[in-house]
């Protein structure tokens, strides 16, 4: 499937961004169920979204580990990506693929880093950027033929980012497989830590801000926007329905009583503040399980903050 850079930068793409975030990281299996498919439909039903988000994984050890692999029990199956794509595309929604590395062992892949310079028996750059290639292109190669709207090559790579030739390389190595738009989905905080934005079609970050600092935070972004000039999207922005999760949204282990009108606040804060923005041009919400029955605290499904997100996804038609 060809697809038209025109088309990104005209009216439907660019103001209808109504996104979210489906059965994120799913093991074997999860997507192949037809719980899943049940789960797809009311989303749609329900909150008036036009886009989803897959988040593949690609496993790798320990952040210091070289290799990434996504043949195992912690990926999908090409087959069950391929289909779930299939499907939502089948309910009308656009599809965007967001290919992601995490470490079994549990370590937050921001924090995957090594030396600067070559040590001998030391883990290398020059060998993970290689198997991070690897792994983008399989599946911008499957983005291609199932004919994905958008390609976000990679997330949240905080410690990876100051290696500007290397992203410029995987960049100009997913565009030889995959003629779409493609972009990158930095950390909340980020956007204006990196230099080669330029490379890439979209400026995607995490918005995991604060529930009184979005305004700031806007700010500070909307200067990165200006200078590069690049379409802008959170295509991650969630809050746990947990008391205090407001505040420091990206937590994810934050204990303590379940609160879900600050979950359904901290989502009204967000669409107020960016409403006036009118660069921000949509969200990835995190996010919706692929079985109703199994809810995270970021879920919105059955809580207050699934009708925020329904009236201003309604309000964005």
């Amino acid at each position: 499937m060809k697809h038209k850079w025109d088309t990104w930068k005209g009216r439907y793409c660019m103001e209808a961004f109504r996104a979210v975030n489906f059965a994120v990281f799913p093991h074997r299996g999860v997507l192949g169920s037809g719980e899943s498919r049940k789960s797809m439909e009311e989303m749609v039903r329900r909150i008036h979204t036009n886009w989803v988000i897959f988040t593949p994984s690609g496993m790798q050890k320990t952040p210091y580990s070289e290799e990434i692999r996504y043949d195992g029990e912690k990926s999908c199956t090409d087959e069950e990506l391929y289909d779930m794509i299939r499907y939502a595309q089948s309910l009308g929604l656009k599809v965007a693929l967001k290919p992601t590395v995490n470490c079994d062992n549990g370590v937050w892949r921001a924090r995957i880093s090594f030396f600067d310079h070559d040590v001998p028996c030391e883990p290398k750059w020059g060998n993970w950027f290689e198997s991070h290639i690897a792994f983008q292109k399989h599946y911008a190669q499957i983005a291609q033929q199932a004919g994905c709207e958008l390609f976000l090559a990679g997330c949240e790579m905080t410690m990876t980012e100051h290696r500007e030739t290397e992203w410029r390389k995987l960049i100009a190595e997913v565009r030889t497989v995959y003629d779409g738009p493609v972009g990158y989905n930095c950390d909340k905080y980020g956007e204006d830590h990196i230099t080669w934005w330029d490379a890439v079609d979209v400026i995607a970050s995490s918005g995991y801000y604060p529930i009184d600092d979005w305004d700031n935070q806007l700010d500070r972004i909307e200067k990165v926007v200006k200078k590069f000039q690049k379409p802008f999207l959170f295509s991650e922005a969630g809050c746990m329905n947990i008391h205090g999760s407001a505040q420091v949204p990206n937590n994810w282990e934050l204990q303590g009583e379940e609160d879900d009108a600050e979950q359904a606040d901290w989502y009204r804060a967000m669409f107020t503040a960016c409403r006036k923005r009118d660069w921000v041009k949509g969200f990835g919400i995190w996010d919706w399980p692929g079985n109703l029955e199994g809810l995270s605290p970021y879920a919105v499904c059955g809580r207050p903050a699934e009708n925020v997100i329904a009236e201003e996804y309604g309000r964005r038609e």
